[in-house]
């Protein structure tokens, strides 16, 4: 489990955990993986895990492996900057690609190596809502989560062909009430974070993203009705550019409500 020191993967670890499966909770932060090791106990380890690097990726694969039979990988590494595109100093971009897209081709690609024989196993990439729809403020960002949601997809297709027993699955969240989002709500630039009704819980999308691994659908979209609505915009590029604005000046509205308001 990547990104598992905190908030979703956090979570997410503690679901898995109850589920009976033995969890290494991987997290560059390797303090933060060890506060979520130590909170489930005995079925769960730490270890420090750089999503950038493939050949930590595989290592950590292998040491899964050694463990016993590695059953389900989950991708939730991710790191959010706002920015108009133009301004992004050349770091910030390097950071975003490589940590939420190429973490996840990493991360995927040293799952499927350590997951052997008839019984297969289960990968979860944790996607967004702006997998649907751009972003304004978020376009990189975006970017990343729409190329996280495509490899996905292709990827479940090519483990199919092969006839590998390998499922792959995918959950596109609205923002989050986590660290990463009250990172952002004192940013006017992340306005658009706040144009849905209501900021989801962590445990809710957690319950949601074990439903999914275990489940059919390739991909969830939380709330459903929200992905819905978003993918109409997605079929129609000219419509969403002119619509774009609209959202984003109704989520600055929110940004400034719950920024005043005592939750943040």
């Amino acid at each position: 489990m990547t990104g598992a020191g905190r908030g979703l993967g956090r979570a997410i670890c503690v679901r898995l955990a109850e589920r009976g499966l033995a969890v290494i909770a991987a997290d560059l932060d390797a303090e933060a993986a060890q506060r979520t090791a130590a909170d489930i106990g005995r079925a769960a380890e730490a270890a420090s895990l750089d999503v950038r690097d493939p050949s930590a990726c595989r290592s950590g694969g292998q040491r899964a492996a050694e463990r016993g039979r590695l059953a389900v990988w989950v991708n939730n590494a991710g790191v959010s900057r706002t920015s108009r595109v133009w301004e992004h100093p050349d770091a910030d971009v390097e950071l975003i690609v490589a940590t939420n897209l190429l973490g996840v081709v990493h991360g995927s690609r040293a799952a499927i190596g350590a997951m052997s024989g008839d019984r297969g196993g289960r990968i979860l990439n944790v996607a967004s809502m702006s997998s649907h729809v751009p972003a304004p403020g978020l376009a990189v960002y975006g970017a990343t989560k729409q190329g996280v949601l495509a490899f996905s997809i292709a990827l479940q297709a090519e483990l199919r062909d092969a006839g590998t027993p390998i499922q792959v699955r995918s959950i596109c969240p609205d923002p989050i009430d986590t660290r990463m989002v009250r990172d952002h709500v004192g940013d006017p630039e992340a306005a658009i974070l706040w144009s849905t009704t209501r900021i989801l819980t962590v445990d809710e999308v957690a319950d949601r993203a074990l439903e999914t691994l275990y489940g059919e659908r390739l991909v969830a979209s939380i709330p459903a009705w929200r992905g819905a609505l978003l993918r109409m915009l997605d079929l129609a590029p000219r419509l969403a550019v002119r619509l774009l604005p609209a959202l984003k000046r109704l989520g600055e509205r929110n940004r400034r409500r719950w920024l005043a308001s005592e939750r943040y």
